[in-house]
């Protein structure tokens, strides 16, 4: 499976699901909780209007959001269904990722992680990326996410 950018007709009531069903393990993990439960199917397809969705499948089994930042292509929402993990997926979409910010002349990728998902960080360090730098949710003293980037060749 390739993945694709969606587009206008997309389904984004899919989306949204596949999203909430893959970022549901957080709640109760991580402070403050995922921006996920602020996404509507309405709010996603805006969202597609100004960044670019990427995805895998029809109904969508892994997603990314990609977001052209100074300096860096931000990735935003990257997940792929419990059902086809373990396929490669979200390096593709990593892979994508770098191709697009290699076509807008931006450097590096960057990726937030919420400090408590370890496993994150370890899948993201095995895919190249380096912590840079932990940041802390507006009303927080404390870190709450770390900061990943990747040089793009």
């Amino acid at each position: 499976m390739t993945p694709c950018r969606a587009g206008e007709s997309f389904d984004w009531a899919a989306l949204l699901h596949l999203i909430r069903s893959e970022f549901a393990y957080m709640d109760g993990r991580i402070d403050p909780p995922s921006s996920m439960h602020g996404l509507t199917a309405d709010s996603i397809a805006e969202q597609a209007q100004v960044c670019e969705i990427w995805v895998i499948g029809v109904p969508p089994v892994a997603c990314m959001f990609l977001s052209p930042r100074a300096e860096v292509l931000y990735v935003g929402k990257l997940a792929v269904a419990t059902t086809h993990r373990g396929r490669g997926m979200a390096r593709q979409l990593i892979d994508t990722a770098e191709t697009r910010a290699r076509a807008l002349g931006l450097p590096r990728l960057e990726l937030q992680a919420r400090v408590e998902l370890m496993e994150n960080h370890a899948a993201f360090t095995a895919m190249g990326f380096v912590k840079t730098a932990e940041t802390a949710h507006p009303g927080f003293t404390r870190p709450t996410a770390f900061t990943f980037q990747r040089r793009v060749p």
